[in-house]
């Protein structure tokens, strides 16, 4: 019997297909996709995001790792650059309006804002789930610095960070890097997440996400993996297979609330969740993004920052886009713990450890 599940905040429904479901091992399709990335050279000639190859990109505008050189030169860890191909432009945040005889329907504004690429590392055959601990450090430092430089404009009003990884997922450049873009409004999915909070919250005075976590932490059955700080989990009403969210175990608002260890925590932890996701699923293409309070916003009570990861393993179809209402056809739990399991193990055999060597056999008790 298919079952409707409904998540607690956005208000969002999705369908558990039961008459259609796959088991997790499914998606386990080796040469499934396609680029292998792992038969990738370690640099290409072509790319700009390889070290040698630094006049192939607009000037950069943060370089970590450099000891010595000018900027724009070799030798850097991790490289952020504007965008190539900007969807949006820098400007003077100037309001809007309607053109002369279209009317007040017909809203537009000059499309202002930052988009920036964060390149993750030198290799051009690395990704966050195969790169070490250290360099994972470095891709999130990228993200808090370019985060925190930004959150001054005073014409920005929310920061997005995401990754975009292989073709399915709408990779058009094979060297590993994440993007950002700022934006002078708060886009509808994020405001629809603050405002189901902030109704819970008045009814209930404790932050939704919070109350979450100490819920999945408690029963266990949906965990992937935590460390001291951060848990990862595949939310009850998943819209997706494998979709998984990071979440800081502190109550933080804002990306930006997170202090060093907690960064240091973030890496370890989206390190791990990436790895197992490659060696369990044979390096699936994938999205993950940043939601985070708008900025310049005093601490909110009601709103928890996260990371939400989609491993792209089926297609959105019609009956998604027009109704809002997902089908997943690989039950959470099962998917959770097909990750806890199997991933833990691939993980543990290549050196690295696990951050919740007791997750596989038992629930974590918060």
């Amino acid at each position: 019997m298919p079952e409707f599940r409904r998540d607690i905040i956005s208000g969002q429904w999705v369908i558990i297909a039961a008459d259609r479901v796959k088991r997790p091992e499914t998606f386990a399709c080796k040469g499934k996709y396609e680029i292998d990335h792992a038969a990738l050279p370690e640099r290409m000639e072509s790319c700009p995001f390889c070290p040698g190859n630094e006049g192939m990109t607009p000037p950069e505008v943060l370089a970590l790792g450099r000891r010595e050189g000018t900027p724009d030169s070799p030798g850097w860890r991790v490289r952020v650059v504007p965008n190539m191909f900007p969807a949006v432009r820098a400007g003077d945040g100037s309001a809007g309006e309607a053109r002369p005889g279209e009317g007040a329907f017909f809203y537009r504004e000059p499309g202002c804002g930052v988009h920036e690429v964060l390149i993750e590392t030198t290799a051009h055959n690395r990704h966050p789930g195969s790169i070490s601990r250290e360099q994972m450090r470095l891709v999130v430092d990228s993200y808090y610095r370019r985060y925190q430089a930004l959150s001054g404009n005073q014409t920005l009003r929310f920061i997005m960070i995401f990754r975009n990884h292989g073709r399915e997922a709408g990779a058009s450049i094979e060297h590993p890097h994440s993007q950002l873009i700022a934006l002078p409004f708060i886009p509808g999915q994020v405001r629809m997440e603050l405002e189901g909070a902030h109704e819970y919250y008045l009814n209930r005075r404790e932050c939704p996400y919070c109350r979450l976590l100490e819920e999945e932490r408690r029963s266990g059955i949906r965990m992937v993996a935590e460390n001291s700080f951060f848990s990862a989990y595949m939310p009850f009403a998943s819209r997706y297979p494998f979709e998984t969210w990071l979440l800081p175990r502190r109550h933080q608002s804002s990306f930006l609330d997170m202090e060093e260890k907690e960064r240091e925590a973030l890496a370890a932890l989206l390190n791990e969740v990436l790895g197992r996701l490659s060696l369990v699923l044979d390096d699936p293409p994938y999205n993950f993004y940043l939601h985070s309070a708008p900025l310049r916003l005093a601490a909110l009570p009601h709103y928890h920052w996260h990371l939400e990861l989609i491993p792209k393993l089926t297609a959105t179809a019609a009956f998604e886009m027009g109704a809002g209402v997902f089908i997943n056809v690989v039950v959470p739990e099962e998917a959770a713990a097909f990750l806890r399991n199997k991933g833990g193990d691939s993980i543990e055999s290549r050196g690295e450890g696990i951050l919740c060597p007791g997750l596989a056999q038992s629930p974590t008790r918060g």
